[in-house]
């Protein structure tokens, strides 16, 4: 039996994580901080200066920006953040935006003095936008996370407490214990758990990432990855799950303006996690408390990976999503804690090391070859065929395996991930 402790933070864990976003969260997150400058100054500055960690314009640079038109980068992000305003909507702050905002935001973009600099931080998700209007200034510091807003100034003054009161900041210390998890208990809450508390984020991410899926596959978004997968509906039950799940991305990276909800930060990487295990269950006709519970293992299981790797890397999250999705499949057709354990080691096992090069269409392709491993993960775990400790990075627990993958991602991958953003950047000759 699970402790109260562990369950109210699992529980809390959920609802943290389960989040709505319109749109690539780092745009979005961008565009939250400008409009909490719009709100400080009362009007649209005239001056802006936007200071991001590598990471961040690595994500912005090429995915395009909802409610704009089709514009993209770092510019359009905080453009349209100033014209939307509301900041008490957070990662839904463009949703307030109409067709009629984009001319707005195109010739705001064409007089507003905006100057982009790269952050030298420590922190891999760290943006600081500073505004000026008249004789007044304002600034805003978001770290560590993409609504972690850590203060709000006007003329120097701190006024982050207005903004904590009326719900358009969150306080910094509302975590919950995410060292709490293990694959273990994730699957001993998911078998045993009420669900009465964490239903209605389960069936909202349900409901909303199941919808932009199936907006992929309908329309032409990017590279059409969902559709080519999908063959008009004559693909096989693996090839419709890393179609619906690629479908999803195919739509978000290209300014689609339906929400996600999101996991780790990420809506790719909650489409990953949720949308194939739906597919799963709606084939095998499983009632709903099974699918919300398949649903957990998924959902925990991820953020157990990306805890240890941290909110932006060199590694590609959709792989830790779609072990993620792997083991909430593996759970969803009866298998046991030993049956998850060793889907996630396989899956781990096949793609890890998966570069992020930013967030832009062919995310679409990363995720269903992500998906592919996890459920590979599966059906080599339910045929007792796996991979040994001294595989690679593999080693003897699931637990000691997930602590490498962070090892590799958060330490191994540094260099690589500043490489990265050298290339992107144009600073490679």
């Amino acid at each position: 039996m699970l402790s109260p402790t562990v369950i109210k933070a699992y529980e809390e864990i959920l609802i943290e994580e389960l989040q709505l976003a319109m749109g690539c969260t780092e745009p979005i997150a961008i565009a939250y901080g400008a409009s909490i400058l719009r709100d400080v100054l009362e009007g649209f500055p005239t001056d802006i200066v936007v200071k991001l960690s590598g990471n961040i314009i690595k994500n912005v640079k090429s995915v395009i920006v909802p409610s704009t038109g089709g514009m993209h980068g770092i510019q359009a992000a905080v453009c349209a953040g100033i014209v939307a305003g509301q900041p008490q909507k957070r990662l839904e702050v463009l949703s307030v935006l109409t067709k009629y905002d984009q001319q707005t935001i195109a010739n705001y973009l064409t007089t507003v003095n905006l100057v982009v600099e790269e952050l030298n931080s420590p922190c891999t998700f760290d943006l600081y936008l500073e505004a000026t209007l008249g004789k007044n200034v304002a600034c805003v510091r978001i770290s560590e996370d993409h609504t972690n807003v850590v203060y709000v100034k006007l003329n120097g003054k701190d006024c982050s407490q207005q903004y904590l009161s009326s719900g358009a900041i969150a306080t910094a210390n509302q975590s919950a214990d995410r060292s709490l998890l293990t694959v273990e208990d994730i699957v001993t809450f998911a078998n045993t758990a009420n669900l009465d508390r964490i239903k209605p984020y389960l069936l909202r991410q349900i409901e909303l990432n199941m919808a932009i899926a199936n907006e992929g596959l309908v329309n032409y978004y990017g590279a059409a990855i969902g559709q080519l997968l999908y063959k008009d509906g004559k693909a096989d039950l693996t090839g419709k799950a890393k179609a619906f799940a690629a479908a999803g991305s195919d739509a978000r990276m290209s300014g689609c303006e339906l929400p996600v909800c999101i996991i780790s930060g990420s809506g790719n990487q909650g489409i990953t996690t949720c949308v194939p295990v739906v597919v799963f269950a709606n084939e095998m006709g499983v009632d709903e408390d099974k699918l919300l519970r398949a649903l957990v293992v998924a959902d925990l299981v991820t953020i157990h990976q990306k805890t240890g790797i941290g909110c932006l890397s060199a590694y590609c999250g959709a792989i830790s999503a779609g072990c993620g999705c792997g083991a909430g499949i593996c759970y969803l057709q009866g298998g046991d804690y030993h049956d998850v354990a060793h889907t996630v080691v396989n899956a781990v096992a096949i793609l890890s090391g998966t570069i992020c090069d930013g967030a832009k269409p062919s995310c679409a392709a990363k995720i269903a070859m992500a998906v592919e491993a996890g459920i590979m993960g599966c059906e080599m775990a339910q045929t007792k065929r796996q991979f040994f400790d001294g595989d690679g990075i593999v080693t003897k627990g699931v637990e000691n395996t997930i602590k490498n993958v962070g090892l590799l991602a958060r330490e191994g991958m540094s260099e690589t991930d500043k490489k990265i953003i050298s290339i992107m950047l144009g600073k490679e000759k």
